[in-house]
């Protein structure tokens, strides 16, 4: 049986795509009784901020910027 380090030296050998796809993988694996009902409104929730970009209707900020504002906010 492969070590965890083999397994993940070949896995960071991948193409991005494919290390993306196993990620999704490990992680759904991890994921326990998830509510159904609660999963699909994230869903629906995260499509409808997707939307809302893509149509200019929001605009982003890097991540940086959003993370100095809320501990801004936060102090």
């Amino acid at each position: 049986m492969a070590s965890v380090e083999q397994v993940m030296k070949e896995a960071l050998a991948l193409p991005s795509a494919a290390r993306a796809l196993l990620a999704e993988k490990l992680v759904e694996s991890l994921e326990f009784d998830v509510d159904e009902i609660l999963q699909m409104l994230w869903t629906d929730e995260a499509k409808k901020r997707r939307d809302e970009v893509r149509s200019g209707a929001v605009s982003t900020i890097p991540g940086e910027e959003a993370l100095a504002r809320v501990r801004q906010i936060l102090e």
